[in-house]
């Protein structure tokens, strides 16, 4: 299944790298590709810092009220 849905891809960008304005559109395509990536990898890394943050936090609160 997956071999299938990769071989439609592959010619579907195949047919529009024939076309110079539909290359465009797959550079644009790729661009905002690599930029969801990074954007998903950064949302996960603030998000693990943040979760630290809190964790250090409620952990002091904990020890000054002996809890």
């Amino acid at each position: 299944m997956a071999s299938f849905s990769i071989s439609i891809v592959t010619r579907v960008l195949a047919g529009l790298a024939r076309d110079c304005k539909a290359a465009t559109a797959v550079e644009y395509g790729l661009i905002l590709a690599l930029m969801v990536i990074v954007l998903i990898a950064g949302v996960g890394s603030l998000g693990t810092q943040t979760s630290e943050t809190w964790n250090g936090l409620y952990n002091r609160i904990s020890v000054a009220t002996g809890r």
